[in-house]
């Protein structure tokens, strides 16, 4: 038996021990798979004050890349900087050797930009959050 402790600021170590218990797991049921894994950004700066304003983050193992965020700045939008970070994500991917990339979004947000890039909604999950959908995407790199 153990104790459930509920901790409202998650630590940094309390994280990586679930992390790091879910990881070995996932290794022993996917022994004979050796493929890359890691975490990157890809970041925007401000022109002016060199801070962090926008950007990519994602990671990668399985064979797949998982887009977690994504968020240009509204100076930056229609420009064409998102399609430049996600052609970049599907470089870094593709040079991983990786099998393809997945995310999700917001009805809100931006389902048709990713469909116009070449994924396709595999998952949907209506009224989240009340009112609107959240849409799952994938892309096969072939």
């Amino acid at each position: 038996m153990a104790d459930i402790v509920y901790e409202a600021e998650l630590s940094p170590e309390s994280r990586a021990a679930v992390v790091e218990g879910l990881i070995a797991f996932n290794d022993r049921q996917t022994a004979g798979f050796t493929g890359a894994s890691g975490n990157f950004g890809l970041l925007l700066k401000h022109p002016q004050t060199g801070a962090t304003d926008g950007g990519l983050t994602a990671r990668f193992g399985l064979g797949w890349m998982f887009i977690e965020l994504l968020f240009v700045p509204e100076r930056l939008r229609g420009q064409g900087v998102g399609r430049q970070l996600m052609a970049e994500a599907e470089r870094i991917a593709r040079e991983h050797g990786l099998v393809g990339i997945r995310l999700d979004t917001f009805e809100f947000q931006a389902r048709g930009f990713y469909e116009k890039l070449g994924f396709t909604v595999f998952g949907e999950i209506a009224d989240h959050p009340p009112g609107s959908s959240r849409y799952f995407l994938s892309k096969l790199l072939g």
